[in-house]
């Protein structure tokens, strides 16, 4: 019996994956403390691993303190002696935890994967692709949706071949770059000031400068690079910023959505929504649903279904849009694996529109156990 046709256990195992190699590590860390000590136990039997930055798999702790992150710490994976591993038993994909000169200890096989990853190597399709190559079960976007998602030039590509508004931008690669910088800054000036200068595959804010003048490019093009050696160069757009919730819908349903969301940034001395204002000062603040006329609400709705849909999304995805004054709706991006804190934007939202959170993780792994594996 392979692990696609076996059936689920009557209390399904979930191995909860959290951490990672990207510069999202910490965040992918405290978003793992909120579902650990939300999820029900007596309902699923919870495996937690950690993936330390060395991209090792461990064991990891199931309490919530050690995850959690303050203004002078953020929370690490670290790197064990023992390692955990994915292996074929017996027609079944186990996780093994196993260590030098001693007998590999079997964990036995999980029912579906939480991957709580953002970033590179592990919300890009990378562990997707892992986990899709061994029929094992998870929650979340699929391989291509995912690259797509974290990309935020393919992205664009994307979401323009569905008709959907996307705000100037130009698209740089390392090549581009290091061989011709004095194009990529005549390209810039042609999109007008402030742009916004981002790694094109990273999130949480990471690497992420508001420029106002041709003087600050360049530098604001290295703290980029740090993050990513391809960058999406975007205009500044005037308006308000407003998210939605989307959530797969079971069988042939069309995809949920919750309210929209519009978020405020107080204090602290932030110019936009940063790392910061998101994890640490807490200076963010969610109004849902958003104070916008109904017709907007319901097109917000609407063009956030089209957006899932449009990467092929499965599981989950926040989408953000700017709503200028003129009642316009410019599509921003889309997150296939967001922030997912109690205080998160997307449990939030979920929330105000009555799903709570530990329901939500319970429909998200609902979605997961009963979807087939391979291609679909």
């Amino acid at each position: 019996m392979t692990t696609k046709d076996r059936p689920v256990q009557s209390k399904p195992r979930v191995a909860v994956l959290f951490g990672g190699r990207s510069s999202e590590h910490a965040v992918s860390c405290v978003t793992a403390a909120g579902v650990l000590g939300a999820i029900d136990k007596d309902k699923y039997d919870v495996i937690p691993i950690g993936i330390a930055k060395t991209g090792q798999w461990v064991l990891a702790s199931g309490g919530t303190d050690e995850w959690s992150l303050s203004a002078s710490s953020l929370p690490e994976v670290a790197p064990s002696a023992q390692t955990v591993t994915l292996a074929e038993i017996g027609g079944e994909h186990q996780l093994i935890v196993a260590a030098p000169n001693t007998v590999p200890q079997e964990l036995g096989a999980v029912d579906v994967v939480f991957p709580l990853l953002h970033g590179p190597f592990g919300e890009d399709g990378t562990i997707q692709g892992l986990l899709e190559l061994s029929d094992t079960r998870y929650v979340g976007a699929g391989v291509l949706a995912s690259a797509v998602g974290m990309d935020k030039h393919f992205m664009k590509v994307v979401f323009e071949s569905a008709g959907l508004h996307v705000g100037p931008y130009i698209a740089v690669t390392d090549r581009q770059w290091r061989n011709d910088p004095e194009t990529v800054r005549k390209r810039v000036d042609q999109l007008g000031f402030p742009v916004f200068v981002k790694p094109a595959r990273a999130g949480s804010s990471m690497g992420i400068s508001k420029v106002d003048s041709l003087e600050g490019l360049d530098a604001a093009i290295e703290i980029a690079r740090e993050h990513d050696p391809k960058l999406v160069i975007e205009a500044g757009i005037t308006g308000r910023e407003i998210e939605c919730a989307v959530l797969e819908g079971r069988g042939t349903d069309a995809p949920r959505t919750s309210m929209p969301g519009e978020i405020s940034v107080a204090g602290g001395g932030h110019e936009f929504y940063d790392f910061n204002a998101k994890y640490v000062d807490d200076a963010a603040a969610l109004s849902c649903p958003a104070d916008l006329p109904e017709e907007a609400i319901t097109r917000v709705r609407e063009l956030a279904a089209v957006a899932f849909d449009a990467v092929g999304g499965e599981g989950l995805s926040r989408v953000d849009f700017f709503y200028t004054p003129d009642g316009e709706l410019i599509i921003n991006e889309i997150n296939t694996m967001p922030g997912f804190t109690p205080k998160s934007m997307y449990p939030q939202m979920w929330k105000a529109s009555g799903l709570g959170y530990a329901d939500l993780i319970d429909e998200l792994i609902h979605l997961a156990l009963h979807r087939k594996t391979g291609l679909r």
